[in-house]
């Protein structure tokens, strides 16, 4: 519901409730993952989603939080690939990436994804400075596996031009690709990338808005989405397989997170819209909340 839909009272209620959560994180760094399946939307519509989600990073900036953005783009590396006519596989959830295909997703993620987020937020004023993790030596990686070929892990983090962008008041926007001391370009798990700026930032907040609304205790019944979990609770989770497939790599950045410092970390559906302001500054938020 829009504000211009609620009574005066209403309104003014609502501002009441946001205001707090306006004063307790100001200037605190909020990571925030926008998820492949996120961008699409619900129902495919890309745009209205991303308009969404880019009115939401501006407001935060405007109200004093310092937004990150991590993105990832597997289903638009997917579809590019199959235009393409050039077949995917994956193993244990992650895309096996030979030469050709790290090409690719480094032309998706970084040349279309990212430029798509950036101009998106700055159609709201010149925020967005859009990044991959190659640039100034941000993320170091190395590879996953012989057999993934160009999948990486992150090795370690250097938030400098991070800090440096966010004490201009700018909104970095990451692409996920990181290199190996030698140059060596390496595709990564976005979830897992996100995990490690927060923790190397300090964040107060690291949130994944995916295309479903939380974490479930059964994952194939909705009732069962958790509200609050501890880091331990939620690693029960994913040993029990409750939380696996494309979760799995999300919870396991959310407990690595928290016990790292990250106050608080959330997984949440981003086609709601303005899911990311419902969970940041209302009393009851929409997805899950991970704490120590």
């Amino acid at each position: 519901m829009s504000a211009g839909a609620l009574g005066p009272a209403d309104t003014a209620a609502l501002l009441v409730e946001v205001l707090p959560y306006i004063r307790r994180f100001h200037n605190k760094v909020v990571v925030v993952k926008y998820g492949g399946n996120a961008l699409a939307g619900s129902g495919g519509e890309e745009t209205d989603a991303l308009a969404s989600f880019a009115q939401d990073v501006v407001l935060l900036r405007s109200v004093g939080l310092l937004p990150v953005v991590v993105h990832g783009g597997g289903p638009q590396i997917g579809d590019l690939l199959r235009r393409l006519g050039k077949e995917t596989e994956f193993r244990d959830g992650l895309r096996v990436t030979d030469a050709e295909t790290l090409e690719i997703a480094r032309m998706v993620l970084v040349g279309k994804v990212n430029r798509d987020i950036v101009s998106a937020i700055n159609v709201h004023g010149p925020l967005a400075v859009g990044l991959s993790g190659e640039d100034a030596n941000l993320i170091t990686a190395e590879a996953h596996s012989e057999a993934l070929g160009y999948v990486g892990n992150v090795l370690g983090v250097d938030p400098t031009i991070l800090r440096r962008l966010l004490a201009e008041g700018l909104i970095p926007v990451l692409a996920t690709i990181g290199a190996d001391p030698a140059g060596q370009a390496y595709n990564i798990n976005a979830d897992t990338v996100a995990g490690a700026v927060a923790e190397a930032l300090g964040a107060e907040k690291l949130i994944f808005l995916t295309d479903v609304e939380g974490v479930r205790a059964d994952a194939d019944d909705p009732a069962s989405l958790c509200r609050q979990l501890t880091a331990a609770a939620l690693d029960d989770l994913v040993a029990s397989g409750a939380a696996g497939g494309g979760m799995a790599p999300k919870a396991a950045a959310c407990s690595a997170a928290v016990r790292a410092g990250v106050a608080r970390a959330h997984i949440l559906d981003g086609r709601v819209p303005h899911a990311l302001l419902l969970e940041l500054f209302t009393d009851g938020g929409v997805g899950t909340m991970v704490v120590p």
